[in-house]
């Protein structure tokens, strides 16, 4: 939900029914924000740090040297580390700063392995590090300090090339030094000095001691604090990353515009195309060529803004000589440099390193993958009786079905309105009945409140944030007048947690599930429509901390699901605010977007829109992506019409509940993907240029994508089309139409013609899919339903692929072993399933019950060999228009070995 429309707040919001876009003056951009603004008035030249090559140290793992700026004569603590696989780790803090700098905790699962460095050659001016494997080395300079990262001949990656380098060191005010106003434990602190004893201060600028946007006062008690650091990228001109903005795949250079800013922020209606911060921050940046891939983790939890420059931007790439790079700038309000370079090359090598260091997406119960059905708000109980009713009546599947703000007493979080949900428990069995389940929305914004339990326990507990002053932070938010919970204390997170236990929820369930919302935190009446900087969380400032908050709400609801089940069920918890590493506890979406059609691109998004009313037209196209995308839930604004999917008339219902089937029935596949993603780290969805990095055609497409690397997805978002022109990647390979099951070749830009029921898909030759072709209400419905198979012959005629099984909900996978997963391959007329677990034991009762090959001949018999050595002979028919053999009736349990034959 949007924060900035309230109508319950007059005095403190507008009203935003007829608002047709984001307020941009609320937020603000590089000029208003003090930092950005002096950092970005340094510009790019000889920089004035040094590196004292006499101050090395060296151990087996860790390179240490100061640096020094030869303006103001402070001194940094340089630490380079070789990380395992393919990674280095560059660290920049102050020397001997007036009191420590806030460092991320809890994002990286560990402290990184690392590799034995050693110093290769050295000079008055220069040492060479080697980084290992493929002739890599670092290379450091001393004046001006500079860092390359090279392989053989080629330079990587340069950081501080440009000189832009600036560590604003915590410093005493200038007019109040009297020892008397230190703050405490800072009496006895050695202030850093050059040679003479003397520091050379600059003078203050705007912003630094104190910061006014609007009505809104920052403090800033520690001063100015900022960090920056550049870093360039020969060879490359195609960047990606650094979420969440509503813009495009590619990064944009931000020469001459304001630079994408990470800073988790309740937007309300986002504009498309735009560096705005919006809910969420993660600061990884991800370059690709045809020669490399390559990653950057800025591991800073503060304000951060990223300038993009490229040599090449607004150039034409075939009469352009210059050699193609792109330059990165990182710019944070505060905290230290701690940066990890993940060196690939490969964008697998990337997705792998970048796992390694803050874990793997979570892996979701299996209905969580199903359709969900949401609106602010469903009315009352018999409102979601109603609703989950009309699914069974017009016969669409759904699992989860939703309840927003308004199902709470007051906006008391973890309550129940009791006049409109006096028997909650009642309504959970009645979906509980059906194999369905509900979301609850909790937000971490509490009701002030004598008479509210939650508040008064934080309150007696000294859980919530404290304001500059130290007392209880208090702003408003949907409840009106609120305090914000402390997620960065442990403890805080551990109660949270607890409240979640089915004796402390009082109307919960095993079939419910959360909603964590507005978590950057929204505050409405406040800077930017979130938390003051100078709140207070323990000793650190919310400046330190803000990107933060998100995941640790995220986190201790997700404990709380887990150890209300006593360690047993996977949770699902929805989240709108995150950070690098909340892929360990949940999913996320891309919050309150409209119904346009510029929209529907976006994955995970609110289908059909939050804001405004889709046409039929619309609606059902966005049905069609969504259902093709890893989180499928429609949501609407409370001051929309409503939309379930059977109101748009007999024929877009239809077209609707065809879209949401063949969702369903892809669940297997789905599943298996997030399998993978969770015991690899590699993505569900990726871009086309992830699976096929030496094609430049494919580095800038992000109207089609690649669900896995086997099917290949293009909605039609374009009002009125009749036909879409999707890119088949793969030179030699081969595409197949998992509707018609027409074959295309590869490398080749395809006209397809469309109608209101198209959804262009494509199968890659070379995959074999397993399906579930009988729909039922609910996934859970459909756990014990046979398997169908879906081969697509390579150009090679081979095929392979994997099934994925356990039951579904519990982490049985992970603790017991308990789960069946086989490869399946076609080669030389022969399919085959084997064990790719064999220390794994689990029983199903799933079979196979057809089996589809697409691209092959018409053979003369089939024959099944089953594991204990019987065979049998299958029926088959072929389609020799479209070269389609459909076996049929296999009967084999999807957990046995066993060999087809066709001669």
């Amino acid at each position: 939900m949007a924060a900035s429309c309230d109508s319950l707040l007059p005095l403190v919001l507008l009203l935003c029914l007829s608002a047709q876009a984001v307020d941009r003056s609320n937020f603000k951009t590089c000029d208003q924000s003090a930092f950005c603004k002096r950092q970005r008035e340094l510009k790019p030249g000889q920089s004035p740090y040094r590196a004292l090559l006499d101050t090395l140290e060296l151990s087996n793992s860790r390179l240490s040297l100061q640096l020094i700026n030869d303006n103001n004569k402070v001194r940094l603590l340089l630490e380079l580390y070789r990380l395992q696989g393919n990674m280095t780790r560059v660290k920049i803090n102050e020397l001997k700063p007036l009191k420590p700098r806030y460092e991320v905790p809890d994002v990286l699962l560990s402290d990184p392995i690392t590799e034995a460095l050693s110093v290769v050659a050295q000079d008055e001016n220069s040492l060479v590090v080697s980084l290992g494997g493929k002739d890599q080395r670092l290379i450091l300079s001393a004046q001006p300090f500079r860092l390359d990262i090279v392989e053989g001949s080629q330079v990587l990656m340069s950081l501080n090339s440009r000189g832009l380098l600036a560590f604003e060191h915590l410093r005493t005010r200038k007019d109040t030094k009297s020892e008397s106003e230190q703050a405490p434990g800072q009496e006895n602190v050695e202030q850093q000095t050059d040679e003479d004893g003397q520091i050379k201060e600059e003078d203050d600028k705007p912003g630094m001691w104190e910061e006014t946007f609007k009505s809104h006062t920052d403090s800033k008690p520690n001063g100015p604090t900022s960090i920056s650091l550049d870093f360039s990228l020969p060879g490359v001109e195609h960047v990606y990353g650094i979420p969440e903005h509503a813009d495009t795949l590619k990064l944009k250079n931000t020469d001459g515009s304001d630079p994408y800013r990470l800073y988790n922020l309740d937007v309300f209606q986002y504009e498309l195309h735009n560096p705005m911060a919006l809910y969420g921050a993660v600061p990884v940046l991800i370059s690709h060529s045809t020669d490399r891939t390559m990653g950057i983790f800025w591991l800073n939890a503060a304000e951060t803004w990223v300038d993009i420059s490229s040599n090449t931007a607004g150039k034409v790439r075939v009469i352009s000589s210059e050699a193609p790079q792109t330059d990165v700038r990182w710019m944070s309000e505060s905290g230290i440099i701690d940066v990890f370079i993940m060196l690939g090359p490969k964008p697998a090598d990337v997705f792998t390193q970048y796992a390694s260091l803050t874990g793997t997406q979570s892996f979701p119960p299996l209905s969580a993958l199903a359709y969900h059905q949401c609106r602010w708000n469903y009315n009352d109980q018999e409102d979601v009786k109603t609703v989950d009713q009309g699914f069974d009546e017009h016969d669409i599947p759904y699992d989860f079905i939703w309840l927003d703000i308004e199902h709470a007493d007051g906006k008391r979080y973890f309550t129940w309105d009791p006049s409109k949900f006096p028997q909650p428990k009642e309504m959970l069995q009645g979906l509980m009945d059906k194999r369905r389940k509900l979301v609850a929305i909790v937000d971490p914004h509490i009701k002030v409140d004598s008479g509210y339990k939650i508040h008064n326990e934080i309150r007696s507990k000294n859980f919530y944030v404290k304001n500059k002053d130290g007392g209880d932070y208090e702003g408003w938010c949907w409840p009106g007048n609120a305090g914000y919970p402390d997620f960065t204390n442990p403890e805080m997170r551990t109660w949270w947690a607890s409240q979640f236990a089915y004796d402390q929820y009082e109307g919960s369930m095993e079939n419910q599930y959360i909603w964590n919302d507005m978590n950057e935190p929204s505050v409405f009446n406040g800077p930017e429509v979130t938390m003051h900087k100078d709140a207070l969380h323990g000793v650190w400032e919310h400046r330190d901390v803000h990107n933060l908050y998100g995941l640790y709400v995220q986190k201790a609801t997700a404990d709380g699901l887990i150890q209300r089940s006593e360690g047993v069920q996977r949770p699902f918890v929805l989240t709108r605010a995150f950070f690098a590493g909340s892929q360990r506890y949940g999913a996320v979406w891309t919050g309150d977007n409209a119904a346009e059609w510029n929209s529907v691109p976006e994955f995970g998004s609110d289908v059909g829109g939050f804001f405004k009313h889709p046409s039929a037209e619309l609606l059902v196209r966005w049905y069609q992506a969504g259902a093709y995308q890893p989180f499928f839930r429609a949501h609407a604004h409370i001051d929309t019409p409503r939309r379930e999917p059977w109101l748009f008339g007999p024929e877009n219902t239809a077209l609707i509940r065809e879209a949401i089937r063949q969702r369903y029935a892809l669940l297997p596949y789905w599943y298996q993907l997030f399998y993978n993603a969770h015991r690899t780290g590699q993505p569900v969805m990726r871009p086309l240029w992830v699976e096929y990095p030496d094609d430049f055609a494919t580095f800038s497409i992000e109207d089609e994508y690649l669900i896995g690397k086997d099917l290949l997805v293009h909605p039609v978002t374009d009002e009125g089309a009749t036909g879409v022109t999707a890119y088949l990647p793969g030179k030699g390979e081969v595409w197949y139409d998992v509707h018609t099951f027409q074959k295309h070749d590869g490398d080749q830009s395809l006209y397809i013609p469309v109608t209101m029921s198209s959804i262009p898909v494509f199968q890659r030759g070379g995959s074999i899919i397993c399906r579930k072709d009988r729909v039922r209400r609910s996934s859970s419905c459909m756990e014990n339903d046979p398997y169908t198979l879906y081969v697509a012959l390579g150009s090679q005629g081979s095929a392979e692929g994997e099934l994925y099984i356990d039951d579904f909900h519990t982490f049985s996978f992970e603790e017991a072993k308990q789960f069946v997963h086989r490869r399946l391959s076609f080669s030389a007329n022969t399919l085959s399933s084997r064990n790719l677990a064999p220390d794994s034991q689990f029983s199903t009762a799933s079979w196979i019950e057809k089996i589809v090959i697409f691209g092959g001949s018409q053979p003369s018999s089939a024959t099944l060999k089953s594991a204990d050595g019987t065979e049998s002979a299958l029926e088959f028919e072929f389609d020799s228009t479209l070269a389609v053999l459909t076996l049929r009736k296999p009967g084999v349990n999807a957990a046995a070995d066993w060999t087809i034959v066709l001669r």
